[in-house]
């Protein structure tokens, strides 16, 4: 039996597509619903609510910020205007990242410069919502709509021991990019 979500929907996660036995963490996020202003729940397998999305309003340019659920900030990310392409920068305790979107054929792509750790690549279909995001050794990360019944709404599967508020952090950056300027 599927417990219900926080909002009293049922989630159904579905069985991924994870071959191998590495653990993973799987959450579900609201898609299109993150725009400055806007706050949205991120919640676990179970439907507990892990991490909020807080968009923060009155800004120059798009804000957000991941809290945990004491609404301590766990990441900020914010859109960098001055430059040429389209980035956005992610703030964590310890750690910095930049997401850079490319165009590479028809399809978008996105590359992840960590500072002090593996950059980080993500491809497929990003507008969708069907794409993966790898590190050095191959996928750390997989977000997929597929997995839910409920219109507007996908998951974040994360593999193994991964720094799952930055891969959080990174899939709200793409997707402000992608709502923006897809």
């Amino acid at each position: 039996m599927t417990p219900p979500a926080s909002s009293g929907r049922v989630v159904v996660m579905g069985l991924l597509r994870h071959h191998d036995d590495t653990p993973s963490r799987r959450f579900q996020m609201q898609q299109r619903l993150l725009s400055v202003g806007d706050d949205s729940w991120i919640e676990d397998d179970q439907g507990q609510r892990v991490y909020l999305v807080d968009g923060k309003a009155l800004r120059v340019r798009d804000t957000f910020e991941l809290k945990d659920t004491s609404g301590a900030v766990v990441a900020q990310i914010r859109e960098r205007k001055l430059s040429v392409r389209d980035k956005m920068h992610i703030e964590l305790t310890g750690l910095e990242a930049t997401v850079t979107k490319r165009m590479i054929g028809l399809r978008d792509h996105f590359n992840v410069e960590v500072d002090g750790a593996p950059d980080l690549k993500a491809h497929g279909n990003v507008v969708d919502h069907e794409y993966e995001i790898e590190g050095p050794d191959g996928k750390v990360a997989e977000v997929s709509k597929r997995w839910f019944r409920l219109r507007d709404t996908y998951g974040v599967e994360v593999y193994g021991d991964q720094n799952v508020p930055l891969l959080l952090a990174v899939t709200v950056a793409i997707d402000a990019m992608t709502r923006d300027h897809g």
